[in-house]
């Protein structure tokens, strides 16, 4: 998926890889994908197109809820990468876009609350400011694949997705090839977007 986005000029892309619900499912099947994540952070972090295409790596959600040593990974990944500006990369794990909102209001109310931030100042610019996705010069993604069939966002990017266009596509994620890809960017490219207008 990051090659094709490297090679169509692509420069942000989010993977929602583990929501907070997923820690409910069966603790076995939790420490299995979160290992396998963690397998593929430490590979990633040797993969030399994050550096040659400056590829920045970033871990979304509430990251201290999981294992240590995959916090570690991902910290590791996020530092090595934290200068780059070519392209984004977003990993979303123990993130809901829900727990995101709670997360960034909190954090306003505690801005507030220190005297830093007035509520007249607070405006959906400010409230950005607070999102996981801060980074980002252009947190609204134009574009949100959904795999598996399933016709719903599952609290995916609730906030920046407001005026996304979705496609659904009928396919398993490890079954996603660049044909499924490209069907969805064709797709994409034959709506008009309205931001509400």
């Amino acid at each position: 998926m990051l090659d094709w986005c490297l090679e169509y000029g692509i420069k942000t892309l989010t993977l929602y890889t583990f929501s907070t619900e997923n820690f409910d499912r069966p603790a076995e099947e939790v420490n299995a994908v979160l290992k396998l994540v963690e397998e593929e952070a430490r590979k990633l972090g040797r993969d030399k197109r994050l550096h040659t295409q400056k590829v920045r790596v970033k871990a979304l959600g509430r990251t201290d809820l999981l294992p240590e040593s995959l916090q570690d990974a991902l910290k590791k990944l996020e530092d090595e990468t934290s200068q780059y500006s070519g392209h984004c990369l977003n990993i979303a794990i123990a993130y809901t876009g829900r727990a995101e909102i709670v997360d960034a209001t909190k954090k306003i109310v505690d801005d507030v609350y220190q005297g830093h931030l007035k509520p007249q100042d607070i405006d959906e610019g400010i409230f950005h400011k607070y999102l996981y996705t801060a980074h980002l010069p252009n947190p609204n993604p134009d574009l949100v694949i959904r795999t598996s069939g399933e016709e719903r966002l599952s609290g995916f990017l609730l906030w920046q997705a407001a005026y996304s266009e979705l496609v659904f596509v009928d396919v398993y994620w490890p079954e996603f090839r660049r044909i499924d890809f490209l069907r969805a960017i064709r797709l994409y490219q034959r709506r008009y977007r309205r931001f509400g207008r």
